[in-house]
């Protein structure tokens, strides 16, 4: 199917064409006609999947580009998607003349109450800076006909939820709702469903199912190895586009310095910087100029980069879809991509959630030729990924398991008797088809040579090394 069958006017079509758009993708096929015809819509779909042009170019087709105050609001998490988000909107503006703006923190206030002083039909925001401006009287919301909330759970896990509320109260009650997201929790719908309208849910794909074109890996190391693996492998491989995820602000700013000191060039990004730092090092890396980006969870998902080929989770996240949401920033736009896990001993728990949610098994490898200091923890090779032995897509992370919950038990260490401190033969002593033993092995290829005939066949992610170049 086309786009002209979508039911969108010569104007957006031909914004369309300048996109370079040609045809749908299903977020996009599924969710324009439901929002042309004026439904509330719950849209969720991967990150790389057209989620941006499937409320853009719809909610601009259906506002007036004339005077009368801000027609369409659209609420987002973080000041790198509000700014991607913009770039969309302003890209249709050019056929339809509708006047977009984007308003955060960490810049200037008078700029933006200056542009919204000018008139706005479409105004993407972060909440705080927007509650300041209709505090201070400069942002009137009486004329809003839609509303968009972008990447809902994250607002709801960064806390601003209250901040989303108090600007709701703000909008007319007649109005279109639109939520748009990679997931969507049920503690999300629960708390925005007053503000729905007997909505249409679109979901296109799990919202835990991982981009079946990215190939997925684990490399067990020791925490104070990791740094010195990960340049290892860039180096070797002559990675160009890397991405990299770390628990904390500090340890992104570690990492890239890493980077800096062996001579390729690197740059973090994180809530500490300011929004012209963040900018400036996201450009650089699109460009070429960075080779290797290091960001925190807060502004991952504000990362649009179409041809980032790898993606490494330096710290494993703590909640499952997390790991999804980063590893699709790989693969994007029809491409193939790779993801590596750093594994330290302390964060199976976090591995065991994680095979759990997307129902597969992620197999182990080693890096040829790198010297480990520290002790590594390998993970059992004939672990299973979930309870019901739910088959994942051969040689590719499967569907979504609906529970994403679960303990995180800290791997137990061998003792010096080379048994494993509650278990015989280096095992752990978990139980249970849920358990994820763990095997304590100098060498990961040992470990885990009996992977490709022993282990359940479609329950392996696909077994590949970063390719070169």
């Amino acid at each position: 199917m086309s786009f002209n069958h979508l039911g969108l006017d010569p104007r957006l079509m031909k914004a369309v064409g300048a996109m370079g758009y040609t045809t749908p993708t299903p977020i996009q096929n599924q969710a324009i006609p439901l929002v042309l015809e004026g439904r509330d819509v719950v849209g969720i779909a991967q990150t790389g999947t057209g989620k941006t042009a499937a409320f853009v170019l719809p909610v601009m087709q259906r506002i007036p580009a004339k005077p009368g105050g801000v027609r369409a609001l659209v609420l987002t998490p973080t000041r790198e998607l509000a700014v991607q988000i913009e770039g969309v909107a302003r890209d249709v503006a050019k056929h339809t003349r509708h006047r977009v703006a984007v308003v955060y923190g960490g810049v200037g206030y008078e700029p933006q109450r200056q542009t919204l002083t000018r008139g706005v039909d479409l105004l993407v925001a972060c909440p705080g800076r927007l509650l300041d401006l209709i505090a201070r009287g400069d942002c009137d919301l009486s004329s809003v006909e839609v509303l968009v909330l972008d990447e809902a759970d994250r607002m709801l896990d960064m806390g601003f939820w209250p901040d989303v509320r108090r600007i709701i109260a703000k909008l007319p009650a007649s109005r279109q709702n639109l939520l748009f997201s990679a997931t969507m929790s049920p503690e999300v719908l629960k708390i925005i469903a007053a503000t729905l309208d007997d909505p249409a849910r679109v979901e296109v794909t799990p919202a835990t199912t991982p981009v079946e074109a990215i190939a997925q890996s684990v490399y067990p190391v020791g925490n104070k190895d990791k740094a010195a693996l990960l340049l290892s492998i860039v180096r070797e491989h002559g990675l160009k586009k890397v991405l990299v995820f770390t628990r904390t602000k500090h340890r992104a700013d570690r990492v890239a310095r890493v980077f800096d000191r062996a001579g390729i060039r690197g740059a973090a990004i994180h809530g500490n910087r300011s929004q012209a730092q963040r900018q400036k090092a996201l450009e650089s890396f699109r460009a070429g100029h960075v080779h290797v980006l290091v960001a925190t969870d807060v502004v991952s998902r504000g990362i649009d980069i179409d041809d980032i080929t790898h993606v490494v989770n330096f710290d494993l996240p703590d909640v499952p879809a997390d790991y999804v949401h980063r590893i699709g920033r790989t693969a994007r736009a029809g491409r193939s991509g790779t993801a590596i896990s750093l594994l330290a001993p302390e964060e199976h728990g976090q591995l065991r959630d994680i095979e759990k949610a997307i129902g597969a098994i992620l197999p182990c490898e080693d890096h040829p030729g790198f010297t480990y200091r520290e002790e590594r923890i390998v993970p059992d090779p004939e672990r299973v990924a979930v309870s019901d032995a739910r088959p994942a897509r051969e040689g590719h992370a499967g569907a979504a398991a609906a529970n994403l919950g679960g303990s995180k038990p800290k791997p137990k260490r061998r003792r010096s008797d080379g048994r494993s401190a509650s278990g015989r033969n280096g095992v752990s002593g978990a139980s249970g088809a849920n358990a994820a033993p763990l095997v304590a092995d100098t060498d990961v290829r040992a470990a885990s040579k009996r992977t490709p005939s022993d282990l359940q066949p479609r329950q392996r992610a696909r077994r590949r090394r970063p390719p070169q170049g």
